[in-house]
């Protein structure tokens, strides 16, 4: 049986903070520092409370997922990634969707940005589908591949732009592996409960557990903590599926 600590366990767990304001944000960061091991800050945080939540979220000595999806023309995804290290978060993501010329612009920027700054590159994630949806979703827009499949795709592309690693779902791990190998940094949202099936827009869900066990390397959990009657509780639950999900890979 392999000996999986706590701190392990509670690196790999990404907090999805995705309150409405700054001072929500706040008390979120206070309570949680130390349980998780990342915060995630996403559209609806930043466009309320602007870089400040990302700055000391950093002071409190605490690392950030900057969940804005960069989707853009090469230029403007590049500058942006720029801006991001100025920040100092260590994991940003851009959509897989705007190319191999916009993922390869982007690397190279951080990489450039990097030498000049002697600021430590953050990893970069390329976005394949949304866990909010499905098969019929992208018929509806006009995909005529399966999730499966265009997952398949956009993670062999970002891979081979030089992305660091991917979003995607748990159900999709094996599929980028097999595209993208072991290397590749796997962020997996969309995670619930062992006993909790999901009431919200995600739709390719699965829990913290078998989520690492399929080779997770990152998970985002975010209402089965921020929901729960008991948040702290909910970390060290979830810490211990991580730990058990690792245990048994």
């Amino acid at each position: 049986m392999k000996n999986i600590s706590n701190n392990q366990a509670i690196s790999k767990l990404i907090f999805a903070l995705d309150a409405k304001s700054y001072e929500d944000a706040l008390e979120l960061v206070e309570l949680l520092s130390g349980s998780v091991g990342m915060f995630k800050v996403g559209k609806e945080l930043f466009t309320a409370a602007g870089p400040r939540i990302v700055e000391r979220i950093k002071e409190k000595d605490q690392r950030v997922f900057l969940d804005l999806k960069f989707h853009d023309i090469p230029n403007t995804v590049a500058r942006a990634a720029e801006a991001a290290m100025r920040m100092g978060v260590d994991m940003f993501n851009i959509h897989a969707a705007g190319g191999s010329k916009m993922i390869r612009e982007t690397m190279q920027a951080v990489e450039n940005y990097s030498v000049k700054t002697n600021i430590c590159r953050p990893i970069v994630l390329a976005v394949t589908v949304l866990t909010s949806l499905n098969d019929e979703d992208l018929k509806e827009i006009g995909y005529t591949k399966t999730t499966k499949e265009l997952v398949n795709q956009l993670a062999g592309l970002a891979k081979a732009a030089g992305a660091s690693g991917a979003v995607a779902s748990a159900q999709d791990i094996a599929a980028v592996r097999s595209v993208a190998g072991n290397d590749f940094v796997i962020v997996t949202p969309g995670i619930r409960g062992l006993n909790n099936a999901a009431k919200d827009d995600q739709k390719r869900t699965m829990s913290a557990f078998s989520a690492i066990k399929a080779g997770a390397d990152y998970i985002v959990v975010g209402r089965p903590i921020r929901e729960a009657s008991d948040p702290l509780a909910a970390c060290r639950q979830i810490a211990d599926e991580i730990k058990d999900g690792l245990a048994a890979r």
